[in-house]
């Protein structure tokens, strides 16, 4: 199967030339293959962000070979996989980054390790594979290159531990599972879970990160509370978010890790 598009994420950043230099191989191998830029802002290593991001991007892109990097085990025993959706493929380590992304696309149909040396760079760094594996990879598989070409099966992917929400009668405690650069805070908790605590517009509610507390209203955007302010909405992704109208959820919280507890 050919595909038109190339999807890319990573931690690289723009700074330097490593986004650059794997579209170019690519490019190389594929030239008719466009490629759209998911983000290369991925803070350094943050393999769970990497996975949310394009697990939220990826149902909006047509069809495509996405390709993701985020790999702190580069160089390392950690596999370079191909997974294999029922409309798109996935590439990239094998460390967690690209199942959340397999499912949203209907699941994972198999997968398979990128061994074969035909498809790689004559050359390989053990420091950028994203580079000399992946974006080779990438690029013949979009030229109809099965991934059953690539090497062996694999039937035991990495997936990385869920994320926690606890909900009681009166609490909310749910890990957050991102920060955009505007500073708002992402949870894993749901609609529905927000709903099981039986918190509804308008209502008031205590949010505690760490030793801060802080006094917020649960609304559907920004706007709905005074400049300065925190509200807990539910985000374009439907999950549970915490922003301040015109401000930083990260400042007025002191730190964007851990978990969120939310009290009525």
């Amino acid at each position: 199967m050919h595909y038109e598009w190339v999807s890319f994420t990573t931690d690289y950043g723009t700074s330097d030339g490593f986004v650059a230099a794997c579209k170019g191989v690519i490019a190389g191998i594929a030239p008719s293959v466009r490629i759209l830029d998911v983000t290369h802002d991925v803070s350094p290593q943050d393999i769970r962000r990497g996975a949310t991001v394009l697990a939220q991007t990826v149902p909006y892109l047509p069809p495509a070979v996405h390709l993701a990097v985020v790999d702190p085990g580069v160089g390392t025993a950690r596999r370079a996989v191909v997974v294999v959706t029922p409309t798109s493929l996935l590439v990239g380590p094998d460390n967690g980054l690209l199942l959340p992304a397999a499912d949203t696309l209907g699941g994972v149909l198999t997968a398979y390790e990128l061994a074969e040396p035909k498809y790689r760079l004559p050359v390989v760094s053990l420091t950028f594979h994203g580079r000399d594996i992946f974006a080779p990879a990438v690029a013949h598989l979009a030229t109809g290159v099965s991934p059953a070409e690539f090497g062996p099966e694999v039937a035991d992917l990495v997936r990385l531990p869920e994320p926690r929400t606890v909900v009681t009668a009166r609490r909310l405690t749910s890990d957050i599972i991102g920060v955009d650069r505007f500073g708002n805070l992402q949870l894993a908790a749901t609609e529905a879970e927000l709903a099981a605590l039986g918190l509804r517009t308008g209502d008031r509610v205590r949010v505690r990160h760490y030793r801060s507390t802080v006094d917020a209203t649960v609304g559907g955007t920004f706007g709905d509370v005074p400049l300065g302010t925190l509200v807990v909405h539910v985000d374009s992704a439907g999950q549970v978010a915490l922003a301040v109208n015109g401000g930083s959820a990260v400042e007025a919280l002191g730190g964007g890790s851990g978990d969120v507890t939310l009290s009525r």
